[in-house]
Protein backbone atom coordinates (compact mmCIF):
# COMPACT_ATOMS: atom_id res chain seq x y z
CA UNK A 1 0.00 0.00 0.00
CA UNK A 2 1.29 3.46 -0.88
CA UNK A 3 2.45 5.33 2.23
CA UNK A 4 0.84 8.64 3.17
CA UNK A 5 4.17 10.40 2.62
CA UNK A 6 4.46 8.90 -0.85
CA UNK A 7 0.83 9.75 -1.64
CA UNK A 8 1.34 13.34 -0.53
CA UNK A 9 4.57 13.60 -2.47
CA UNK A 10 2.91 12.48 -5.68
CA UNK A 11 0.35 15.25 -5.15
CA UNK A 12 3.03 17.91 -5.06
CA UNK A 13 4.90 16.59 -8.11
CA UNK A 14 1.91 16.02 -10.40
CA UNK A 15 0.89 18.88 -12.66
CA UNK A 16 -2.71 18.62 -11.41
CA UNK A 17 -2.74 19.22 -7.67
CA UNK A 18 -5.70 17.71 -5.87
CA UNK A 19 -5.38 19.56 -2.60
CA UNK A 20 -8.22 20.64 -0.36
CA UNK A 21 -6.79 24.06 0.48
CA UNK A 22 -7.99 25.66 -2.74
CA UNK A 23 -7.31 29.28 -1.77
CA UNK A 24 -3.55 29.14 -1.37
CA UNK A 25 -3.12 26.70 -4.22
CA UNK A 26 -5.11 29.00 -6.49
CA UNK A 27 -2.85 31.86 -5.44
CA UNK A 28 0.14 29.80 -6.57
CA UNK A 29 -1.52 28.94 -9.86
CA UNK A 30 -2.19 32.63 -10.47
CA UNK A 31 1.40 33.66 -9.72
CA UNK A 32 3.47 35.47 -12.32
CA UNK A 33 5.83 33.07 -14.11
CA UNK A 34 6.92 35.47 -16.86
CA UNK A 35 9.06 38.48 -15.84
CA UNK A 36 7.73 40.52 -18.75
CA UNK A 37 4.14 40.12 -17.56
CA UNK A 38 5.12 41.14 -14.04
CA UNK A 39 6.88 44.25 -15.34
CA UNK A 40 3.86 45.18 -17.46
CA UNK A 41 1.63 44.91 -14.39
CA UNK A 42 3.97 47.32 -12.61
CA UNK A 43 4.10 49.78 -15.53
CA UNK A 44 7.74 48.96 -16.22
CA UNK A 45 9.74 47.67 -19.20
CA UNK A 46 12.72 45.36 -19.50
CA UNK A 47 14.95 48.37 -20.23
CA UNK A 48 13.89 50.01 -16.95
CA UNK A 49 15.33 47.17 -14.90
CA UNK A 50 18.11 45.68 -17.06
CA UNK A 51 16.20 42.42 -17.31
CA UNK A 52 18.25 39.28 -17.92
CA UNK A 53 17.70 37.63 -21.27
CA UNK A 54 18.56 34.27 -19.74
CA UNK A 55 17.53 33.11 -16.25
CA UNK A 56 20.45 30.69 -16.02
CA UNK A 57 18.07 27.81 -15.35
CA UNK A 58 16.78 29.27 -12.08
CA UNK A 59 12.95 29.41 -12.08
CA UNK A 60 10.83 32.53 -11.87
CA UNK A 61 7.60 32.74 -9.90
CA UNK A 62 6.07 35.59 -7.88
CA UNK A 63 2.63 35.25 -6.19
CA UNK A 64 0.22 38.13 -6.66
CA UNK A 65 -0.22 38.93 -2.93
CA UNK A 66 3.52 39.72 -2.84
CA UNK A 67 3.28 41.77 -6.04
CA UNK A 68 0.45 43.80 -4.50
CA UNK A 69 2.98 45.23 -2.01
CA UNK A 70 5.35 46.45 -4.74
CA UNK A 71 5.41 50.10 -5.81
CA UNK A 72 4.20 50.71 -9.34
CA UNK A 73 6.52 52.26 -11.92
CA UNK A 74 9.50 51.99 -9.54
CA UNK A 75 12.43 50.01 -10.99
CA UNK A 76 14.16 50.20 -7.60
CA UNK A 77 11.31 48.74 -5.57
CA UNK A 78 12.99 46.57 -2.87
CA UNK A 79 10.52 43.70 -3.29
CA UNK A 80 10.85 43.65 -7.06
CA UNK A 81 14.65 43.62 -6.91
CA UNK A 82 14.60 40.44 -4.79
CA UNK A 83 12.78 38.39 -7.42
CA UNK A 84 13.56 39.88 -10.83
CA UNK A 85 16.27 38.17 -12.95
CA UNK A 86 18.68 40.90 -13.99
CA UNK A 87 21.67 40.93 -16.31
CA UNK A 88 24.02 40.94 -13.30
CA UNK A 89 23.17 37.27 -12.76
CA UNK A 90 25.05 36.36 -15.91
CA UNK A 91 28.33 37.88 -14.66
CA UNK A 92 30.79 35.29 -13.32
CA UNK A 93 32.55 36.54 -10.19
CA UNK A 94 35.48 34.64 -8.61
CA UNK A 95 34.75 33.30 -5.13
CA UNK A 96 31.01 32.86 -5.67
CA UNK A 97 30.22 29.15 -5.61
CA UNK A 98 27.49 26.65 -6.46
CA UNK A 99 27.42 25.36 -2.86
CA UNK A 100 28.48 28.39 -0.80
CA UNK A 101 27.59 26.98 2.65
CA UNK A 102 28.83 23.41 2.21
CA UNK A 103 25.43 21.70 2.21
CA UNK A 104 26.61 18.80 0.09
CA UNK A 105 29.35 17.89 2.56
CA UNK A 106 26.89 17.76 5.47
CA UNK A 107 24.40 15.20 4.15
CA UNK A 108 23.73 12.26 6.45
CA UNK A 109 21.44 10.86 3.77
CA UNK A 110 20.13 12.41 0.52
CA UNK A 111 17.46 14.57 2.20
CA UNK A 112 18.95 14.99 5.69
CA UNK A 113 21.64 17.53 6.52
CA UNK A 114 23.38 17.93 9.86
CA UNK A 115 25.81 20.77 10.46
CA UNK A 116 25.28 21.51 14.13
CA UNK A 117 25.00 19.45 17.30
CA UNK A 118 21.53 18.34 18.38
CA UNK A 119 19.61 19.36 15.27
CA UNK A 120 19.15 18.08 11.75
CA UNK A 121 17.56 19.58 8.65
CA UNK A 122 15.19 17.73 6.31
CA UNK A 123 14.85 18.90 2.70
CA UNK A 124 11.21 18.18 1.94
CA UNK A 125 11.00 19.72 -1.53
CA UNK A 126 12.92 21.82 -3.99
CA UNK A 127 9.86 23.90 -4.88
CA UNK A 128 9.12 27.41 -3.66
CA UNK A 129 6.20 29.80 -3.97
CA UNK A 130 8.67 32.55 -4.86
CA UNK A 131 12.18 32.23 -6.24
CA UNK A 132 14.44 34.78 -4.59
CA UNK A 133 17.37 35.59 -6.86
CA UNK A 134 19.89 35.57 -3.98
CA UNK A 135 18.93 32.04 -2.83
CA UNK A 136 21.97 30.18 -1.51
CA UNK A 137 20.47 26.88 -2.73
CA UNK A 138 19.68 28.08 -6.25
CA UNK A 139 22.08 25.44 -7.62
CA UNK A 140 21.29 22.63 -5.16
CA UNK A 141 20.62 19.21 -6.82
CA UNK A 142 17.14 18.72 -5.37
CA UNK A 143 16.28 15.93 -7.79
CA UNK A 144 18.86 13.73 -6.03
CA UNK A 145 17.69 14.66 -2.52
CA UNK A 146 13.93 14.95 -2.36
CA UNK A 147 11.14 12.40 -2.82
CA UNK A 148 9.14 10.14 -0.53
CA UNK A 149 11.77 7.40 -0.21
CA UNK A 150 14.43 9.90 0.91
CA UNK A 151 12.00 11.51 3.36
CA UNK A 152 11.20 8.13 4.91
CA UNK A 153 14.90 7.30 5.15
CA UNK A 154 15.58 10.63 6.86
CA UNK A 155 12.83 9.97 9.43
CA UNK A 156 14.45 6.61 10.22
CA UNK A 157 17.86 8.28 10.56
CA UNK A 158 16.45 10.75 13.09
CA UNK A 159 14.63 7.99 14.95
CA UNK A 160 17.88 6.05 15.37
CA UNK A 161 19.95 9.01 16.64
CA UNK A 162 19.08 10.01 20.19
CA UNK A 163 21.45 13.00 20.09
CA UNK A 164 19.03 14.87 17.82
CA UNK A 165 16.48 16.93 19.79
CA UNK A 166 15.30 19.31 17.05
CA UNK A 167 14.18 18.60 13.50
CA UNK A 168 14.14 21.43 10.94
CA UNK A 169 11.87 21.21 7.90
CA UNK A 170 13.30 23.13 4.97
CA UNK A 171 13.72 22.95 1.22
CA UNK A 172 12.86 24.73 -1.09
CA UNK A 173 9.87 25.60 1.03
CA UNK A 174 8.38 22.81 3.16
CA UNK A 175 4.95 24.45 3.16
CA UNK A 176 4.65 23.65 -0.55
CA UNK A 177 3.46 20.24 0.65
CA UNK A 178 -0.23 19.90 1.43
CA UNK A 179 -1.61 19.94 4.97
CA UNK A 180 -2.29 16.19 5.19
CA UNK A 181 1.23 15.25 4.12
CA UNK A 182 2.81 17.73 6.52
CA UNK A 183 0.59 16.50 9.36
CA UNK A 184 1.66 12.92 8.67
CA UNK A 185 5.36 13.81 8.65
CA UNK A 186 5.03 15.88 11.84
CA UNK A 187 3.10 13.07 13.51
CA UNK A 188 5.93 10.66 12.73
CA UNK A 189 8.49 13.02 14.24
CA UNK A 190 6.29 13.64 17.30
CA UNK A 191 6.36 9.89 17.95
CA UNK A 192 10.17 9.99 18.30
CA UNK A 193 10.67 10.41 22.03
CA UNK A 194 14.05 12.18 21.99
CA UNK A 195 12.78 15.00 19.75
CA UNK A 196 11.66 18.13 21.59
CA UNK A 197 11.28 20.79 18.91
CA UNK A 198 9.96 21.12 15.38
CA UNK A 199 11.28 24.05 13.37
CA UNK A 200 9.93 25.09 9.96
CA UNK A 201 11.79 27.53 7.72
CA UNK A 202 9.42 29.12 5.23
CA UNK A 203 8.78 32.16 3.08
CA UNK A 204 5.46 30.93 1.70
CA UNK A 205 3.13 32.61 4.24
CA UNK A 206 4.94 35.91 3.59
CA UNK A 207 4.15 35.69 -0.11
CA UNK A 208 0.78 33.91 0.24
CA UNK A 209 -0.66 34.51 3.75
CA UNK A 210 -3.54 32.12 3.01
CA UNK A 211 -1.04 29.26 3.35
CA UNK A 212 -1.53 29.37 7.12
CA UNK A 213 -4.75 27.38 6.87
CA UNK A 214 -6.79 26.40 9.91
CA UNK A 215 -5.63 22.81 9.42
CA UNK A 216 -1.96 23.78 9.37
CA UNK A 217 -2.27 26.00 12.43
CA UNK A 218 -4.07 23.19 14.26
CA UNK A 219 -1.33 20.69 13.37
CA UNK A 220 1.44 23.00 14.58
CA UNK A 221 -0.34 24.01 17.77
CA UNK A 222 -1.44 20.52 18.86
CA UNK A 223 1.70 18.50 18.24
CA UNK A 224 3.66 17.29 21.26
CA UNK A 225 6.71 19.08 19.88
CA UNK A 226 7.35 22.75 20.50
CA UNK A 227 6.59 24.36 17.14
CA UNK A 228 8.83 27.13 15.85
CA UNK A 229 8.21 28.82 12.48
CA UNK A 230 11.11 30.85 11.13
CA UNK A 231 9.87 33.29 8.51
CA UNK A 232 11.97 35.03 5.89
CA UNK A 233 11.17 38.74 5.61
CA UNK A 234 13.81 41.13 4.30
CA UNK A 235 12.01 44.46 4.10
CA UNK A 236 9.20 46.14 6.07
CA UNK A 237 7.19 46.63 2.86
CA UNK A 238 6.67 42.86 2.79
CA UNK A 239 4.46 43.13 5.88
CA UNK A 240 0.90 44.27 5.27
CA UNK A 241 -2.31 44.08 7.33
CA UNK A 242 -3.26 40.66 5.97
CA UNK A 243 0.07 39.13 6.91
CA UNK A 244 0.05 40.80 10.34
CA UNK A 245 -3.42 39.41 11.11
CA UNK A 246 -2.34 35.93 9.96
CA UNK A 247 0.81 35.90 12.06
CA UNK A 248 -0.98 37.14 15.17
CA UNK A 249 -3.44 34.27 14.78
CA UNK A 250 -0.54 31.81 14.70
CA UNK A 251 1.04 33.35 17.78
CA UNK A 252 -2.26 33.14 19.70
CA UNK A 253 -2.34 29.43 18.85
CA UNK A 254 0.98 28.98 20.65
CA UNK A 255 3.30 28.80 17.63
CA UNK A 256 6.66 30.50 18.21
CA UNK A 257 7.44 32.94 15.37
CA UNK A 258 10.94 34.12 14.47
CA UNK A 259 12.32 35.94 11.45
CA UNK A 260 15.58 35.79 9.60
CA UNK A 261 16.63 38.20 6.88
CA UNK A 262 19.45 38.32 4.38
CA UNK A 263 21.43 41.55 4.16
CA UNK A 264 21.06 42.63 0.53
CA UNK A 265 22.71 45.50 -1.28
CA UNK A 266 20.26 48.14 -2.43
CA UNK A 267 17.35 46.47 -0.62
CA UNK A 268 17.85 46.51 3.15
CA UNK A 269 21.49 47.50 3.76
CA UNK A 270 20.35 50.44 5.84
CA UNK A 271 19.78 50.81 9.59
CA UNK A 272 16.57 52.79 9.11
CA UNK A 273 15.03 50.01 7.00
CA UNK A 274 16.08 47.23 9.35
CA UNK A 275 14.88 49.15 12.41
CA UNK A 276 11.47 49.58 10.79
CA UNK A 277 11.50 45.89 9.87
CA UNK A 278 12.12 44.87 13.49
CA UNK A 279 9.32 47.11 14.73
CA UNK A 280 6.90 45.79 12.09
CA UNK A 281 7.80 42.18 12.86
CA UNK A 282 7.27 42.64 16.58
CA UNK A 283 3.90 44.28 15.96
CA UNK A 284 2.98 41.11 14.04
CA UNK A 285 4.06 38.87 16.98
CA UNK A 286 7.34 37.87 15.32
CA UNK A 287 10.72 38.15 17.04
CA UNK A 288 13.71 39.28 14.93
CA UNK A 289 16.22 36.42 14.98
CA UNK A 290 19.02 36.62 12.41
CA UNK A 291 20.34 38.92 9.73
CA UNK A 292 22.47 36.68 7.54
CA UNK A 293 25.35 38.13 5.64
CA UNK A 294 24.98 37.12 2.03
CA UNK A 295 26.10 33.57 1.21
CA UNK A 296 28.43 33.89 -1.82
CA UNK A 297 26.37 31.91 -4.33
CA UNK A 298 27.18 32.04 -8.03
CA UNK A 299 24.86 34.31 -9.97
CA UNK A 300 24.02 36.68 -7.15
CA UNK A 301 27.21 38.59 -6.31
CA UNK A 302 25.44 41.90 -6.98
CA UNK A 303 23.50 41.47 -3.71
CA UNK A 304 26.59 41.21 -1.50
CA UNK A 305 27.25 43.70 1.32
CA UNK A 306 30.71 44.00 2.83
CA UNK A 307 31.34 42.83 6.37
CA UNK A 308 32.51 46.29 7.59
CA UNK A 309 29.28 47.80 6.28
CA UNK A 310 27.28 45.07 8.03
CA UNK A 311 29.06 45.75 11.32
CA UNK A 312 28.25 49.46 11.05
CA UNK A 313 24.57 48.71 10.43
CA UNK A 314 24.47 46.32 13.38
CA UNK A 315 26.02 48.95 15.65
CA UNK A 316 23.46 51.52 14.52
CA UNK A 317 20.61 49.12 15.31
CA UNK A 318 21.98 48.40 18.80
CA UNK A 319 22.08 52.13 19.46
CA UNK A 320 18.44 52.73 18.56
CA UNK A 321 16.47 49.55 19.39
CA UNK A 322 15.84 47.59 22.59
CA UNK A 323 17.96 44.46 22.70
CA UNK A 324 15.09 42.07 22.02
CA UNK A 325 14.44 43.80 18.68
CA UNK A 326 18.05 43.62 17.47
CA UNK A 327 18.61 40.56 15.28
CA UNK A 328 21.95 38.80 15.46
CA UNK A 329 24.18 39.51 12.47
CA UNK A 330 25.79 36.24 11.43
CA UNK A 331 27.62 34.54 8.61
CA UNK A 332 27.48 30.84 7.81
CA UNK A 333 30.97 29.43 7.36
CA UNK A 334 31.32 25.89 5.97
CA UNK A 335 32.73 23.51 8.55
CA UNK A 336 32.05 25.69 11.60
CA UNK A 337 29.90 24.25 14.41
CA UNK A 338 27.60 27.28 14.63
CA UNK A 339 26.64 30.46 12.79
CA UNK A 340 29.50 32.94 13.20
CA UNK A 341 28.61 36.35 14.72
CA UNK A 342 30.09 39.30 12.87
CA UNK A 343 29.18 42.06 15.32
Amino acid sequence: MESRVNKGWSMITRSRWQIKQVDWVEELRAAYTDPQLLLAALNLTADDVDLATNSGGFPFRVPRPFVSRMRRADPHDPLLLQVLPRADEMVEVPGYALDPVGDLDCRRSPALLQKYSGRALLLLTGGCAIYCRYCFRRHFPYAQATGSANIERAIEDVRSDRTISEIILSGGDPLMLDDDTLANIIEQFAAIGHLRRLRIHTRLPVTVPARFTDALVTTLSRTRLDSVVVLHVNHPNEIDDELTTTLRRCARAGIHLLNQSVLLRGINDNADILAKLSESLFAASVLPYYVHLFDPVAGAAHFDVSEPAARAIAAALRARLPGYLVPRFVREVPGENAKMPIA
